[in-house]
């Protein structure tokens, strides 16, 4: 089954948004994943980036929503403080769905395994939108 998520991605600052997002919405937090808890294969945290979230998953009410603090300084420049997070069953989905979107991209991250997912990547497509595109971190 595929699942639509909101990203949304901070400067510095997801740790203040997860804790005020739990106080104004009562927002449960899944998962919580600092820099220094990636995988090295996939993120290398430094001395200064390593408190920062990585990945974040919290619900409000039904809706899970992720977080994280962008260390991507070229997408913040350009304002995609937000992504929608396409999770598929497979990787062969994402690829799929990677290849149609691909035409006229700009790569964010390439095509990965991660420490929360088995096939991530991450692209602004030709009209300016930020996606995500992933399958949860065991193939089904």
């Amino acid at each position: 089954m595929v699942q639509v998520t909101p990203n949304l991605h901070f400067n510095g600052q997801c740790k203040q948004a997860i804790q005020l997002y739990r106080e104004a919405f009562g927002a449960q937090v899944k998962t919580l994943l600092c820099e220094s808890d990636a995988d090295p294969n996939d993120w290398v945290a430094t001395e200064d980036t390593k408190d920062l979230i990585y990945h974040c998953e919290m619900f409000i009410g039904g809706q899970r929503i992720i977080l994280s603090d962008s260390a991507d300084l070229q997408a913040e420049i350009r304002n995609h403080t937000m992504s929608l997070v396409i999770t598929f069953d497979s990787s062969e989905e994402v690829k799929s769905a990677f290849s149609r979107l691909s035409d006229g991209c700009t790569i964010v991250h390439p095509m990965q395994s991660t420490t929360y997912s088995s096939c991530f990547v991450s692209l602004i497509d030709r009209f300016g939108m930020r996606w995500e595109l992933m399958t949860e971190q065991t193939e089904q």
